[in-house]
């Protein structure tokens, strides 16, 4: 299968840099939101992400123009039957993921990929949900999805061949650096990161180091572009507990225990960059 127009559910971070990377590679994009507002801010974050690059010499003004005029905004999901990928990026939350699924599933025609953006949620859980569990895949993009090179393909046990194929060709043709990856909790990078993370904190708790000095060994011992205590700050201290737990909850590995001083911190509201207080103050 060839994939010339992709659908995606949702306007946001996410959702408009998927669109992006699709619009500048010559794909075709249908960005479905809730609200009319939704797909114009999404539409005017592309926008702005797309003056920088002229800005930087790295494409021209034509080429804005061009990537701008495949990117058809919409609210409604009957706009989506143009597509022969759908896209799923909304918040990740597994029973709102699972109602947008269900209404995709029941509306596009039986040949059409399906794929959600999830970045911890069971793929194999998410393909069962539908009636095309061998068209279902996991496509985690990172953020922020122009810039990063990788993007992770997640097979659910009943994905085809066939799916796996058409969607590792798509992510190259945006010029992604997609990597296979069976389903389980975390998949590959975030089950890697995370526990780093995690184990920066008790470094951190023990008093071994100072935060900066914990950061600047990682830089420049590891040739980490951000230490794990900044990058903590960045994704949210909540985000990395959840995940920490989930990890606990679906192994049963005491390996996965989250750092005591990290659930202390979220507990305290200290979450990082969003509240302007987590390991560092902003």
């Amino acid at each position: 299968m060839t994939i010339q127009t992709v659908g995606i559910i949702g306007a946001g971070t996410m959702g408009n840099g998927i669109a992006q990377a699709c619009a500048v590679s010559g794909i075709h994009v249908v960005m479905v939101d809730i609200s009319d507002a939704a797909v114009q801010k999404g539409l005017a974050t592309v926008a702005g992400s797309l003056d920088r690059l002229i800005k930087k010499e790295k494409i021209s003004a034509a080429d804005k123009d061009a990537a701008l005029s495949r990117i058809k905004t919409s609210t409604s999901y009957d706009d989506l039957k143009a597509a022969q990928l759908v896209i799923e990026a909304a918040t990740e939350n597994y029973e709102l993921k699972l109602k947008i699924l269900k209404q995709v599933d029941a509306l596009v025609a039986r040949e059409v990929l399906i794929a959600s953006n999830t970045s911890s949620i069971s793929i194999t859980k998410l393909a069962a949900a539908t009636s095309r569990a061998d068209k279902f895949i996991g496509m985690h993009f990172f953020n922020p999805v122009p810039m990063m090179a990788l993007v992770e393909i997640i097979r659910g046990l009943q994905t085809s061949d066939a799916t796996h194929d058409a969607v590792k060709a798509l992510a190259e043709a945006l010029g992604k650096s997609p990597i296979t990856v069976k389903n389980a909790p975390g998949f590959v990078v975030n089950r890697i990161l995370v526990p780093m993370i995690n184990e920066a904190f008790f470094v951190l708790a023990e008093g071994l180091a100072t935060p900066e000095d914990i950061d600047a060994g990682m830089k420049l011992g590891c040739n980490q572009p951000i230490g794990p205590l900044a990058l903590a700050d960045m994704i949210g201290l909540d985000v990395c507990l959840a995940v920490m737990d989930v990890y606990l909850t679906e192994f049963g590995d005491s390996k996965y225990r989250p750092c005591p001083l990290l659930k202390e911190m979220v507990a305290a509201g200290r979450l990082g960059r969003k509240t302007g207080q987590g390991v560092y103050t902003y």
